[in-house]
This record gives C-alpha cells, sequence and structure tokens, in this order.
C-alpha cells in the first residue's frame, strides 16, 4: 500500500471504527434533539430546517466513501480467507476461488447447482432425525429462559 492511500484507509478504519459505536448514534440523536428543540427559537424558518438538512447531506456523502472503503477492504479481507479455506479442502473446486471474476450465467448456473445439492442432502436428512440432533434443554432452563 502507498503513502498516498495509506492515510485514507487509516482515516476511514478510525472513523468506522468511532462510528459503529452506540455513543456515535447516540449523539446523532441528540443532535437532532437539540436542533428540534431550537425550532421554535428560531421560528422554524428556513435556515433553520437548512441547518440540518445541509449538515446530514455532508455527513451522508463523506460517510459513503468511507463505509464503502471500509467494505472493499473487508470484503477482500473475506475472499481471501475463503480462497485459502477453498484452496486447503481436497474435495472443492477451484473453480470457486474466483468467483467475482466470473460472467452472471456461469455464476447462475453454479448457485443452481448448489442448490440441486442442498435439495439432495435435504432429501436424505429424515425429519426425525434431524429433531433428534438437537439438544433438548430442561425443563429448569426453559424456566430461567422465560423469566
Amino acid at each position: 500500500m502507498d503513502n498516498r492511500s495509506g492515510w485514507f484507509v487509516r482515516f476511514a478504519q478510525k472513523v468506522s471504527h468511532i462510528t459503529g459505536r452506540p455513543i456515535a448514534f447516540f449523539l446523532a440523536v441528540a443532535t437532532i434533539v437539540v436542533w428540534a428543540i431550537l425550532g421554535p427559537v428560531f421560528g422554524y424558518s428556513d435556515t433553520w430546517q437548512l441547518v440540518i438538512n445541509t449538515g446530514t447531506t455532508i455527513v451522508t456523502f463523506l460517510m459513503v466513501f468511507v463505509i464503502q472503503n471500509t467494505q472493499n477492504r473487508d470484503t477482500a479481507a473475506m475472499h481471501i480467507k475463503i480462497d485459502e479455506l477453498i484452496r486447503v479442502t481436497g474435495k472443492a473446486r477451484n473453480i470457486l476461488l474466483d468467483l467475482e471474476e466470473l460472467d452472471d450465467k456461469t455464476l447462475e448456473a453454479l448457485r443452481l447447482d448448489y442448490e440441486r445439492l442442498a435439495s439432495k442432502a435435504k432429501s436424505r436428512a429424515k425429519a426425525p432425525e434431524r429433531i433428534r440432533a438437537v439438544p433438548k434443554r430442561s425443563a429448569r432452563s426453559r424456566t430461567k429462559a422465560k423469566s
């Protein structure tokens, strides 16, 4: 990663980390509440409305880029991790390593293939076996869960 984009990556990660916390949400709500309370003071003027509209538009516009950068990095990291799992799994098909590069027709064919595999697996598994596989909770744990 070069120095020119490195600062933005660090910035985007930090902003995403901060804005993803509950306190950020509560600060946003508090801002709206303060703005609403000030409505009568400013006579619900056009300027009063313009302040919140402009502020939210600017924040939203900038956050789109920060969130997209973070999502791109997270997605790339997840792809690498999944690719490694596919690579080390003996029966896995290596064509799955670059699915994001395939055309829509091929992706749909693969999706249908996996849908058929899932249907076969469901038809082989009998309902009573699936029910028996789920651990039962004791009456005591059910009582605790209700209270």
